[in-house]
């Protein structure tokens, strides 16, 4: 019988035990074989407990059949403690609730899957909050952080994870309930085995704040509080399955202050890390000059730094902001900095913060773009030490040819570092390193493990790190809570090889697509594998403007994330997957193609892209769905339509015909049939001036079928500045909807002509603009893909601009003043994606409207919300920003959208008719 009847069976049996999600499905087994680390297992099944007994009864289950269980959250983990060859729970999706908040006592009590800044959000407005605060603060969850005994840059002033834990509930390996505090009794024979072990507790464990390796017995001493809650800490799932946490809680502080220290490096930054502690900051974090040279590319631009090539950004806190100002004037006379910068306004520090962030997810590629790996990301040295060991780890690299970016938690002494491992082509030497660098850090009185947890990536390693005996009580311990070992096994006490299970060793490249992935050496194995795991795509984003992952907002379902689709198409680059198996067309069904994950993934995964290529090799030469021939070739029977607009709109506006032909082609017939223009634009259009200059505008389908009078607008504008309008002598198109199907052969035929047509006026420095933003990142970012050996493609992609780009680029035009008006806007996802949404930002501010900017995909992209089975996720997404926002506008509010698929949403789930740019300026510059 082979794995999936296997796990089938295995599945049904639970099934009829537990009242909640047991799924066994090939895809979802692949969703969950992965965290952020670099290792792969394939679960057996995976279950989404709804409440304790779930979770008493899948234990019972696992003990009776022999299977591991291992617990997981969002999955954030890098060292590969969140997965397991058997049952995977996943904690997330139901078991989420904040239980309790008391005030007084300053304490939370929740279930493991409460993200950690939804619980932030519930405690800011009584001025408290968790203390640690690791960088996936926005999709990793308490059970995790409990898991790994997480920290992040604050851990300095609030601790870790385990100085916060009170009282722990967990079902340990023989599905017994256990509350842990600090009575050692609540577990039969802790406090005899804390007795035996007395020597090595004190002597080899807690030796410094950041010796996170191994398990956390010191805390059972009792000089540290004899706490087995505190020891659990860290135990990665090996020990027992948390199902509440009661937590204790820190006040905000009033006031904070950033200070950037500028030093030669960041190793002499570290060498100053006594004299900048002392003046009690509550943060101290360290960045290589790397690390910001790869945010500045990546970006554009970074804020004034002060100068040198390390920095320490140092926060200090205080009643008020002057008690915090004082204390960073003090750090600046105290320290060695050689320039320093300090920074009271909150928008120019959230800017600084920001490099940590973006470079923190950017790190994944060294400066050269090559694939960055964990499995030594963490480590951890005595903060005295700390100069000496960057340098020396300076060597070990450099003597083993690798490269990475530098950054970390140098107040306490971790640093963070992914290396260019050559894991696909010689997984021998990530193993050679890893046994180096581990005798370096021990030598410098370190730990393997700053944070992370020791997982499949370290535990091996645990050898070197800690003498016999202290392994040993590492056994016993485990064993008082799980003597059959079914709980996370290989991790910590008897550990697997750290180069066993490696998700890319062995890897052939993937060539011959359908797009050149230029920034991935034309390698689809090397472009999907860009996803780590890390996760953003799980976090509600929209509160800092980002779009990802609009599917997953709607159904919290894995399945739905950029980064399971991603795993699914890592099973198949490996060839465990045929690009026709039904687990990849489920995994890529929901994808709206919304291309937010290329500039919102930290690891630049554009899954709108993947899903083309997907599609493309999934129907090379082979019938496809209906709605591809018809939405996917939508230009093609439009321009059709159009000869005669008043016949196609009388058919539409009879229910029962538009019911009938849309079911006829694949689409939901709940769907609108936006009517045509009388007369498209092109019929119509005349230059009506000559001047020196041009301006030729790009007329996509949709606004010379639907929507011809901005066009009209646009000209009247572009006409003010001096302009001749043109617009492309022949129909021509950029091909969008055969990318978005799949059909990149009909695209390349498309963008072709395109070219043909556009590129004499390229060729004589003319720009083109374009107002349909779909269509325009296309010929920005998807033309040079599909034609890489076209000299004309760049060319002509370099020259298209957006409206706003050309407007506010050109020093003679400015908006007009409208003060009263107040706009909701829809920014286009793909213009989010492709070039930003600031130069139409900038006008509305320069406007001085009162603006409301959603952040989020409107939820009909395209054509995926117009074809069958995709309506009620559609509307779904419109209610994670658009929706809310049209019902709750005051009268006479403005809603601005340059996209028609955007207006289209709005106008038939809402009633609100949309307006674009061109057609908003025009009107508001003659009011």
């Amino acid at each position: 019988m082979d794995d999936d009847r296997i796990a089938d069976k295995l599945a049904d049996a639970l099934r009829a035990r537990i009242g909640c999600t047991v799924d066994a499905s090939p895809r979802r087994r692949v969703e969950y074989s992965s965290d952020a680390s670099n290792y792969r297992v394939k679960p057996t099944m995976v279950v989404f407990p709804r409440g304790d007994d779930d979770v008493a009864e899948t234990i019972r289950f696992a003990r009776e059949n022999g299977l591991p269980l291992t617990a997981r959250g969002a999955g954030t983990s890098v060292a590969g403690n969140a997965i397991g060859p058997g049952i995977v729970l996943d904690f997330s999706r139901h078991m989420n609730t904040v239980q309790a908040v008391d005030v007084e006592a300053r304490t939370a009590t929740v279930q493991p899957g409460v993200v950690l800044s939804d619980l932030q959000r519930r405690l800011r407005p009584n001025g408290l909050r968790l203390g640690p605060d690791p960088s996936t603060q926005d999709r990793c969850t308490l059970g995790g952080m409990i898991g790994n005994n997480a920290c992040g840059p604050h851990a300095l002033a609030w601790g870790r994870t385990s100085d916060t834990v009170r009282e722990l509930r967990i079902l340990d390996g023989t599905g017994t309930y256990r509350t842990l505090g600090t009575d050692l009794t609540a577990v039969p024979g802790l406090a005899s085995f804390t007795t035996r072990n007395l020597a090595v507790l004190r002597t080899e464990l807690g030796r410094f704040d950041r010796q996170a390796s191994g398990y956390n017995l010191e805390h059972l001493l009792p000089e540290r509080g004899s706490s087995a809650a505190k020891a659990f800490v860290g135990s990665e799932g090996t020990c027992g399955l948390l199902t509440e946490a009661t937590l204790t809680l820190t006040p905000t502080p009033a006031a904070t202050v950033l200070t950037v220290l500028g030093y030669p490096d960041i190793a002499t930054a570290a060498d100053d890390i006594a004299a900048v502690t002392r003046c009690a900051p509550i943060a101290v974090e360290g960045i290589d000059a790397g690390l910001v040279d790869v945010v500045r590319a990546h970006r554009g631009t970074v804020p004034d730094l002060p100068k040198g090539r390390g920095w320490l950004f140092v926060e200090t806190a205080g009643t008020s902001p002057a008690e915090a100002e004082a204390l960073a004037h003090q750090l600046c006379r105290e320290t060695n900095a050689d320039d320093h910068r300090i920074v009271t306004d909150p928008v120019a520090t959230a800017a600084l913060w920001r490099i940590r962030a973006d470079g923190a997810g950017l790190a994944g590629r060294t400066p050269d773009g090559n694939p960055a790996w964990p499995g030594w990301e963490d480590a951890a040295v005595p903060p005295e030490n700390l100069g000496t060991y960057l340098r020396e780890f300076a060597d070990l690299t450099t003597e083993y040819n690798l490269t990475g970016l530098l950054y970390g938690h140098l107040g306490d002494g971790c640093i963070h570092v992914r290396l260019d491992f050559p894991i696909t082509d010689a997984p021998q030497r990530f193993r050679e390193f890893l046994v180096d660098a581990t005798e370096l850090v021990v030598r410098h009185g370190g730990s393997l493990s700053g944070e992370h947890g020791d997982g499949r990536a370290r535990s091996e390693l645990l050898t070197l790190m800690y003498s016999p005996a202290a392994r040993a009580a590492f056994a016993g311990f485990k064993a008082l809570f799980d003597p059959d070992n079914i709980l996370n096994p290989g991790i910590l006490v008897a550990p697997n090889p750290v180069d066993a299970d490696l998700r890319v060793a062995g890897l052939k490249p993937v060539t011959g697509t359908g797009f050149a992935l230029s920034t991935d050496n034309g390698d689809l194995s090397t472009a999907v594998h860009r996803c780590v795991g890390i996760a953003k795509c799980r976090a509600d984003t929209r509160q800092a403007g980002g779009f990802m992952c609009p599917s997953y907002l709607a159904t919290a379902d894995e399945k739905d994330s950029t980064r399971a689709r991603a795993r699914v198409l890592q099973e198949v680059v490996r060839g465990e997957l045929d690009w026709r198996a039904p687990a990849v067309e489920q995994s890529l069904d929901l994808c709206l193609s919304c291309k937010a994950c290329a500039s919102d993934c930290p690891a630049g995964v554009d899954m709108a892209t993947y899903k083309s290529e997907a599609l493309y090799r999934r129907y090379k030469n082979r019938p496809r769905p209906l709605d591809h021939y018809v939405l996917g070739q939508l230009p093609r029977w439009l321009a059709i339509a159009q000869r005669f607009p008043h016949l196609a709109n009388a058919i539409t506006a009879r229910p029962y015909l538009r019911r009938a032909g849309m079911r006829l082609a694949g689409i939901d017939p709940r769907r609108d049939a936006p009517p045509l223009a009388p007369k498209p634009l092109r019929r119509n259009w005349t230059e009506r001036n000559q001047q020196p200059k041009t301006v030729m505008l790009w007329i996509d389908s949709f606004t010379d079928a639907y929507d011809p009078e901005n066009a009209q607008a646009a000209t009247q504008l572009i006409e003010q500045l001096g302009y001749t309008v043109t617009i492309p002598k022949t129909r021509v198109c950029c091909g969008l909807t055969w990318i978005s199907t799949g059909q990149l052969d009909g695209a390349r035929t498309r963008l072709k002509a395109t070219l043909d047509a556009l590129t004499d006026h390229v060729a004589a420095g003319g720009q083109i603009v374009g107002l349909e933003p779909s269509c325009t990142a296309t010929l920005k970012a998807d033309l040079p893909e599909l034609l890489p050996n076209d000299p004309r493609a760049h060319q002509v992609a370099a020259a298209v601009k957006t409206l706003a780009e050309f407007l506010t680029a050109h020093p003679d035009w400015h908006p007009p003043h409208r003060p009263n008006d107040t706009v909701i806007v829809q920014p286009h996802c793909h213009q989010h994606a492709v070039g930003g949404f600031e130069p139409d930002r900038k006008i509305l501010t320069a406007m001085g409207v009162t603006i409301e900017e959603l952040a989020g995909c409107c939820g009909l992209a395209g054509n995926f919300g117009m074809q069958k089975g995709h309506y009620d996720v559609s509307k779904a997404v419109a209610e994670n920003a658009l929706l809310p926002a049209l019902r709750n506008a005051a009268p006479n509010t403005i809603f601005l959208a340059d996209g028609f698929s955007c207006r289209t949403q709005a106008a038939h789930l809402a009633n609100t008719k949309g307006v674009h740019l061109a057609t908003y300026l025009r009107d508001r510059a003659v009011d």
